[in-house]
């Protein structure tokens, strides 16, 4: 994931934290609760794993289609290593990049030899505001199901070369690169990729950011063509 922090002036530096198509679907119900928004997305979020030779890379994904569509960022499988990845139900599947875009940080992953996965819902940026609950699905540290929760304090940003961003102020850590930001209808509508830091063993300070959903969508169709 994509970490802003830098050493002692105490400024603000990005970092990448990573401890035939489908069609997409889109939401039009909300959930009564944020249990049951939890119980409705967890389903959808992974645990990738990239090990290579430089060590292990842990990251979160986002199921896409029902037979092992991974949306991932491409940070997190940038170094080529061999990539893993764990539903939430505890089962493992080996994976291989299938369409990566470096440039907006993404990256599709087909898990091998699954079936019946449920797909995360899309949303889209014109449903999100400031001030918005959201929640924030992935593992971070390599604690796979973690949730934490937040509001959407800002739309917009820019970090690094990634620019339009969800800022929250959802716990975002490492690992979490790549897991979903959702909202209180359970629609995806942002994938976790950075957070700002005062230094790099600080964890998060408030200030995560994740690549809003038309984006993503936009570029999954791109690598699905």
């Amino acid at each position: 994931m994509l970490v802003l922090g830098s050493g002692t002036s105490g400024a603000l530096v990005a970092e990448r934290m990573a401890g035939g198509g489908t069609p997409l679907a889109a939401a039009t119900t909300s959930i009564d609760s944020l249990s049951g928004v939890v119980a409705a997305v967890s389903p959808s979020i992974v645990t990738v794993q990239v090990d290579g030779s430089g060590g292990t890379v842990l990251g979160s994904g986002v199921v896409l289609d029902a037979d092992g569509l991974i949306l991932t960022n491409a940070h997190v499988v940038a170094s080529g290593g061999r990539a893993t990845v764990e539903l939430a139900d505890g089962r493992t599947a080996p994976a291989t990049v299938v369409g990566r875009d470096s440039r907006a940080d993404l990256a599709l992953l087909r898990a091998s030899g699954l079936s019946g996965l449920t797909p995360a819902t899309l949303g889209s940026d014109a449903t999100l505001h400031v001030g918005d609950a959201v929640l924030a699905f992935g593992s971070p540290l390599g604690l796979a199901g973690t949730v934490t929760s937040g509001i959407v304090s800002a739309l917009g940003r820019s970090v690094d070369d990634l620019s339009g961003l969800v800022q929250t102020d959802a716990a975002i850590n490492h690992g979490n690169s790549g897991g979903a930001l959702v909202d209180t209808a359970g629609r995806v509508v942002g994938i976790n990729v950075a957070i700002a830091t005062t230094g790099e063993d600080s964890g998060s300070i408030g200030l995560g950011f994740a690549i809003p959903v038309d984006t993503v969508r936009a570029v999954v169709a791109r690598l699905q063509a």
